[in-house]
């Protein structure tokens, strides 16, 4: 693996020295999980890290992917870059292949060829939902939906390309940072003084500053391990529950009403039940996985703390 080196000058000890920092590339890097990882750049200082958007690097060219790894030295790729619009992705098709596969396999092949350990993410729909227990990595796949089909032919593609890939899969994703479940419910919840909330669609939601961390201990380990992996903190509840424990925390007097799937029709289907086992990511890379209440409740602490 190739290592930055940098030459510093200590004025105490009168010399240069030779720096050896690994860099860390992260793209998609202003979205919500992109965003936590620069929020933790701090915490890491024997790493560097290389922050790209859209703007910096455009992903789904090859030819823009290996220009830029030629102009790097990067060790660690975290490809935190995709199409999330799950009803949008219905319609939006090329654009939803353009970043959840086609750009998944040009950072994949990019990587092996320059040594970079390569880091993606998918997503709990890539399962149908019709599972009585937690679904493990090694589980069939049969996605309900056009963005579940992508990010399953991403995950191919990445493998593919890389048989060294690591990539984890996520569900309900949210943070302090960009658009998700958690910041709609708050808004709703000052806005309206009663919302329906899906109460028959179950799985675990993620901290996406927990996954990052975990990320972040992945690439500390001493030894990597390939393949794919499930993450999400520990719990499993209904969108309902979801939004029932928001408005307690948040101290809300919204009234949130249960409804059914079929009551809140949508242009793509979603899974009933998503949950993942975790055991396997907590095994090989002694990851701790926090309860998803604990963890939502640092998640909003932070949300008052960027208001202020």
């Amino acid at each position: 693996m190739k290592t930055a080196i940098i030459i510093s000058y200590s004025p105490r000890h009168k010399t240069f020295f030779l720096n050896h920092l690994k860099n860390i590339l992260v793209t998609g890097a202003n979205g919500q999980l992109g965003m936590e990882f620069r929020a933790l750049e701090k915490n890491f200082p024997g790493y560097r890290f290389l922050f790209a958007g859209r703007a910096e690097l455009s992903i789904d060219n090859i030819f823009s992917v290996k220009e830029y790894f030629s102009n790097h030295v990067i060790d660690f790729c975290i490809n935190c870059a995709a199409y999330t619009a799950v009803d949008k992705a219905e319609t939006e098709k090329d654009l939803a292949i353009a970043t959840n596969v086609t750009a998944v396999g040009n950072l994949a092949a990019v990587c092996k060829e320059f040594d970079t350990v390569f880091f993606h993410f998918s997503t709990d729909y890539v399962f149908n939902g019709e599972a009585a227990k937690p679904y493990k990595e090694t589980d069939e796949t049969v996605p309900v939906n056009f963005y579940g089909q992508t990010k399953l032919q991403g995950e191919v593609e990445a493998l593919q390309n890389n048989q060294d890939a690591i990539i984890i899969r996520t569900s309900w994703v949210y943070s302090s940072y960009g658009k998700n479940f958690v910041k709609t419910m708050l808004r709703l919840m000052k806005e309206k003084g009663s919302i329906a909330v899906v109460a028959d669609q179950f799985g675990g939601p993620t901290y996406a500053a927990d996954l990052a961390a975990a990320v972040m201990k992945m690439i500390s380990a001493e030894k990597f391990i390939p393949g794919i992996f499930h993450f999400s903190n520990e719990g499993i509840i209904s969108w309902f529950q979801f939004a029932v424990a928001i408005k307690e925390c948040s101290e809300s007097n919204c009234v949130v009403n249960a409804i059914n799937t079929s009551d809140y029709p949508t242009p793509a289907a979603r899974p009933k039940y998503s949950a993942f086992e975790t055991d396997k990511i907590a095994l090989h890379y002694g990851i701790k996985i926090r309860d998803w209440k604990e963890a939502l409740k640092e998640c909003l602490f932070q949300i008052n703390n960027n208001a202020l």
